[in-house]
């Protein structure tokens, strides 16, 4: 990220993952029926999407929202929304995200509802603003409606469904400093919960995600007070959430995870485990190329943190290295990121598996 006078930058995309089998085994995920799903590459090569899966009677949903095009400029920044009902041939485009162009948004999808949390936008002169904004999409009834904005406006924050009732936003940028709030979103009451703050430094561009009553969450970037510089934060975070007070979490330094540090991977929690793959080890503005001047690769890495044994496994790499993501899918029992940046600040459309 660029640092303006309230800057901060970032990108996303999409990859397939085989996952695992049903909770509580030692594959870590839930069984999934055997059904074709594969996605199509994406209509146009887009990173930093946000993108997340909804259940709907008869199937399931995948929607990606936002992101940044091939231009790797402000004016590429899009409100594009896109869903493929699984199994079908090709996305479907929908009604744009309400609001302004953003990147860094997070999406999560709660009881047949997908939910579009925050992001940044870039003006032409460079300055960034992290935004309050909402929104809530209904793949049954096409239509988009506006929810509670966040308390702490905040991008590049990690997110993750608990229970299928609330979605907790972790950490992230907001507009000129990285903040230690856990926000909590009920859609049941339209309305936020402050929860107990990370105890580690806050940071942007980290990845994470829920399963069962465990947060976990690894590395991101940090902003050095002395200098206002931006260096990796190279460390694994690990929340216990109170059943009878979802906004009490215990939290503990986990164990650090195998590989590199990382900025901007795609995870996911999925049955017991919650699965990390790709980003890279060189923090970089939204263009792919690194606060240090160099331009990003991204690391063909992926493991997961296993609530039931506590502790990292190692997985196959995937079958391309690509960073800049903004979140991680399941469909049908496999894990896909869709979209992003691969080797050489190219932007993809591809939908990669994780052999």
């Amino acid at each position: 990220m660029v640092m303006t006078p309230n800057a901060r930058h970032v990108i996303c995309a999409i990859v397939v993952w085989s996952a695992c089998g049903p909770p509580g085994t030692d594959r870590g995920a839930e069984a999934a029926p055997s059904i074709d799903a594969s996605p199509p590459p994406l209509p146009a090569s887009v990173t930093n999407n946000a993108v997340t899966v909804v259940r709907v009677p008869g199937g399931e949903v995948v929607l990606s929202f936002l992101g940044l095009d091939e231009s790797l400029g402000p004016a590429g920044i899009t409100r594009d929304a896109l869903r493929w009902d699984v199994g079908s041939r090709a996305w479907t485009p929908i009604a744009p995200v309400p609001g302004p162009p953003r990147i860094a948004a997070t999406a999560q999808s709660v009881r047949g509802r997908a939910y579009v949390f925050g992001g940044y936008t870039v003006e032409e002169d460079g300055s960034e603003r992290s935004v309050p904004e909402v929104y809530a999409y209904d793949p049954v009834s096409d239509v988009w409606s506006r929810a509670a904005p966040l308390p702490v406006p905040v991008d590049d924050a990690v997110s993750g469904v608990w229970r299928d009732s609330l979605i907790f936003l972790i950490s992230g940028w907001s507009d000129r400093d990285n903040v230690d709030a856990v926000q909590a979103y009920d859609p049941s009451s339209d309305s936020w919960r402050r929860a107990t703050p990370i105890p580690g430094p806050p940071v942007f561009g980290h990845a994470g995600g829920i399963a069962g009553n465990t947060i976990i969450y690894v590395d991101g970037t940090r902003l050095e007070a002395d200098s206002r510089r931006f260096a990796l934060e190279r460390s694994s975070w690990r929340g216990e959430i109170d059943p009878l007070d979802p906004t009490r979490i215990a939290w503990t330094r986990a164990p650090d995870h195998p590989g590199p540090g990382l900025y901007r991977a795609a995870a996911l929690g999925s049955g017991s485990r919650v699965v990390f793959v790709g980003g890279t080890d060189n923090p970089y503005n939204y263009d792919g190329i690194g606060y240090d001047g160099r331009p990003s690769e991204p690391v063909a890495t992926a493991f997961a943190w296993d609530t039931t044994t506590e502790r990292w496994i190692e997985l196959g790499p995937p079958t391309r290295p690509t960073m800049d993501h903004r979140g991680l899918v399941r469909v049908a029992g496999r894990l896909f990121t869709l979209g992003g940046m691969t080797v050489g600040r190219r932007v993809i459309a591809d939908a990669v598996e994780l052999p």
